[in-house]
């Protein structure tokens, strides 16, 4: 009995080269987001995976293996959200550096307010993404 396409392979090679290449982006993009503030790092972190899991499924292989980014990838693809508590870490992280960084660029209005700009973007992405209930919270 033949089985059918799956939807995660490019048709082409042209297509299986865009998806590698915006991965590869996203996941630079994740990694700079480690270290600037304001920028998220999960939702580049999962979209180079979604990338990867068509262009690549070795390197997509690697990275739900990967020590650091792995849990995170694994979790994503079984429940497609974050916990309330995740969101919270997040934007609470986010909100601290973004906070030190516009102290220590005081005197700087259009440094501070492209930070601000950058904080509100990666706080809406991360509320935008699906919540579900904790693992061991209670069912009402």
């Amino acid at each position: 009995m033949p089985t059918a396409p799956t939807e995660n392979k490019p048709r082409s090679r042209l297509a299986k080269a865009l998806y590698g290449l915006t991965g590869g982006i996203a996941l630079a993009l994740g990694i700079i987001g480690i270290f600037l503030p304001g920028l998220p790092t999960t939702p580049f972190v999962l979209l180079a995976a979604a990338c990867f899991a068509k262009a690549s499924p070795r390197v997509h292989q690697w990275m739900l293996q990967h020590q650091l980014i792995g849990p995170m990838l694994r979790n994503w693809e079984e429940h497609r959200s974050l916990t309330v508590r995740t969101k919270c870490v997040a934007i609470g992280s986010m909100s601290l550096m973004i906070a030190v960084s516009i102290w220590s660029f005081s005197g700087r209005p259009w440094i501070q307010l492209s930070l601000l700009v950058l904080a509100a973007i990666g706080a809406a992405t991360v509320l935008r993404i699906p919540t579900r209930p904790q693992a061991n919270s209670p069912q009402k």
